[in-house]
């Protein structure tokens, strides 16, 4: 998929269309895309929207998901998906970046840069992976006043405040903590790290709002499948780092590969071809763009070895 140029631009914003695709039953499903090329590839796919997990832009510049990288980081990857995909693109805010004047500056950045939604959470710096031990959570009056300075900023934003209260506060806290702050003005509810279908169904019951769940491997949820969130009450559920941790895998493999047979020849059948890729960023469709880009004539197998 080429850059998007004259009538091809969407007409609506990103954050219209978001919600557009929320209204269609049964459940809005969101995968994870931790770069443009796994933007192309999740549309190519099917799926209409798109999410940035924190720990997977952390993961791929070689860093902890502990809060540190920055607006400007993520915008990067913003910009990246968004014009890989030109699909809705839910974004992980983190903590905001701040209180409530780095609040503002984050919607206003992640809206220049394309983002149709974010989601902020209720930890203090430093934050951790929601489904890890000790997570320290922030004053449930300081995450509202977060969650309304980013309604006032916000143009178009669908804004999503995640709470982890559940593993220190039990479901009366994290239920108390989200109409709190459905009350500053959140658009939806993301409950992290419920641990049993049971919970999950008694905080949709409990929290009348658009949810979002979590199907992260290695965590402290178990699998559920998107039609099970459905029918517990969940209208989003995002993969946030399966494509990542995919990739990785596969490139661990690679490497091993060639430092152990001197060369990538044994994984050729795990790789993606040349052509492959080509259709899939749409590279011809680039080319179509410039008249004076001579058309590319893809090779379609490796050369054998002469002499």
């Amino acid at each position: 998929m080429p850059y998007l140029v004259g009538s091809d631009l969407p007409l609506e914003s990103a954050g219209v269309r978001f919600r557009t695709l929320l209204a269609e039953p049964p459940i809005l499903q969101i995968p994870g895309a931790h770069n443009g090329l796994a933007a192309a590839q999740a549309r190519r796919a099917g799926f209409k929207a798109l999410y940035l997990s924190g720990a997977a832009m952390s993961a791929s510049m070689g860093l902890p998901d502990l809060g540190v990288i920055t607006v400007d980081d993520v915008g990067f990857f913003i910009r990246q998906v968004v014009r890989a995909s030109g699909l809705p693109v839910l974004v992980d805010g983190d903590t905001g970046y701040g209180e409530a004047l780095n609040v503002m500056h984050m919607v206003r950045s992640f809206e220049e840069a394309g983002a149709a939604a974010v989601h902020l959470e209720d930890q203090l710096l430093p934050k951790k992976c929601g489904h890890l031990n000790d997570k320290k959570l922030a004053d449930p009056h300081d995450m509202a006043a977060k969650v309304a300075a980013a309604a006032k900023a916000r143009r178009h934003l669908f804004i999503i405040a995640r709470t982890d209260a559940a593993a220190s506060e039990g479901i009366d806290g994290a239920v108390a903590r989200a109409n709190l702050y459905l009350e500053a003005g959140a658009d939806a509810i993301f409950p992290e790290a419920l641990i049993t279908a049971d919970m999950f169904r008694e905080f949709a019951a409990r929290v009348k709002a658009p949810l979002l769940a979590n199907m992260t491997e290695f965590g402290r949820t178990p699998f559920f499948t998107a039609t099970e969130f459905a029918e517990m009450g969940y209208r989003m559920v995002i993969w946030p780092v399966s494509s990542l941790r995919v990739a990785a895998k596969a490139q661990a493999l690679l490497y091993d590969a060639i430092r152990r047979d001197g060369g990538a020849h044994r994984m050729l059948d795990a790789m993606q071809t040349r052509a492959e890729l080509y259709e899939t960023i749409g590279y011809a469709d680039y080319e179509a763009l410039d008249a004076s880009i001579v058309r590319t004539v893809v090779p379609t197998a490796m050369p054998q070895r002469t002499g």
